[in-house]
């Protein structure tokens, strides 16, 4: 088997598997007969370490899981949460990757991994460019009909689906940000703006109580996570994927609401299918409050991705945006 992997430090968080480990867990998965011609280590993700692997039978998409002994607090056993999530996406499974098979045994490598299916198109990222910008409102209405059609399932408990599940809302915010701080403490940086943005939390919890249904929320859904139809004449979604950070909310709280008003361009037409937003004082500070929680998981992953400078651009914005709550 032909192997291509990525060139990274010794002390990376993404490590790359060898041959013969790749090869043992398309057996498990296929059978002792399984014939995997080439293995592509892929490098759109930030988290997990993706290959495309060619089997005789078609190509599969492998999934391997960072060592839990270097998962932050935060995001421990995040594709666990994602296969927990899968049934609760039924309404979007035409667009998502078929989950061929899992394995949390850590027999043949001390990870968790997942087999997928190989979505057909091209990476979002990759395509979208090749439109006019003009052209581009097409994709962000489709993805806010995607998102609205996620937001509208209902969940039983606030929290992800693999858990921890928590029984209101303001309960899941004030752990998360608490849980962030101790991860960024941890890894040798300042959390003391994370911990007040926690308090200030624990002061509005009534105003976070007034979401009393927990919604399915995508977690981190936006154009990095789609794929495109490649000969569309304009930028036509076929396949959306990585769910792992899914989980019951409040629909303003997700990524995805966040990056579609992060900028006046073409993403406005998000709107004209998912619907408007509650526009209330009490929804815009609970969106404040959201707004330093996503600042607070920002400098976490810019932190785990060695990317230094943006690390420390969070503190001045996390400072400014406390001066509105407190």
């Amino acid at each position: 088997m032909r192997l291509h992997t990525l060139e990274r430090p010794q002390d990376a968080f993404q490590q790359s598997l060898s041959g013969p480990e790749i090869l043992a867990i398309c057996r498990r998965a296929f059978g002792e007969d399984v014939r995997a011609t080439e293995a592509v280590e892929l490098g759109l993700g930030g988290y997990n370490t993706v290959y495309r692997v060619e089997l005789e039978s078609g190509p599969v998409v492998l999934r391997v899981a960072p060592r839990e002994s270097v998962q932050y607090g935060s995001e421990r056993q995040l594709m666990r949460n994602e296969y927990a999530a899968t049934p609760w996406l039924a309404v979007i499974a035409p667009l998502m990757p078929r989950v061929l098979a899992v394995d949390w045994s850590h027999d043949i490598v001390d990870r968790d991994w997942m087999i997928q299916s190989c979505l057909s198109g091209l990476p979002a990222p990759e395509h979208l460019g090749h439109y006019p910008r003009s052209g581009r409102t097409t994709f962000f209405r489709q993805l806010g009909a995607i998102t609205r059609s996620v937001h509208d399932v209902r969940g039983p408990y606030f929290g992800r689906p693999a858990g921890p599940t928590y029984t209101s809302w303001s309960a899941l915010v004030i752990a998360s940000f608490e849980q962030i701080a101790d991860d960024l403490e941890h890894a040798g940086l300042d959390a003391t703006d994370v911990r007040t943005a926690a308090t200030v939390a624990t002061r509005d919890r009534a105003l976070l109580d007034e979401i009393r249904e927990p919604r399915l929320l995508t977690g981190d859904l936006w154009t990095v996570n789609c794929m495109l139809d490649a000969d569309a004449p304009e930028p036509l979604i076929s396949g959306v994927l990585d769910f792992d950070r899914a989980e019951f909310g409040d629909p303003a709280a997700d990524w995805t609401i966040r990056m579609a008003q992060a900028r006046t361009d073409e993403r406005e037409s998000f709107w004209d299918s998912y619907g408007p937003l509650d526009r209330s004082p009490e929804a815009a500070h609970r969106a404040r409050i959201y707004e330093a929680w996503h600042l607070a998981a920002v400098r976490l992953e810019r932190h785990r991705l060695a990317k230094h400078t943006p690390v420390h651009e969070t503190y001045p914005a996390l400072a400014n945006l406390l001066t509105t709550l407190t």
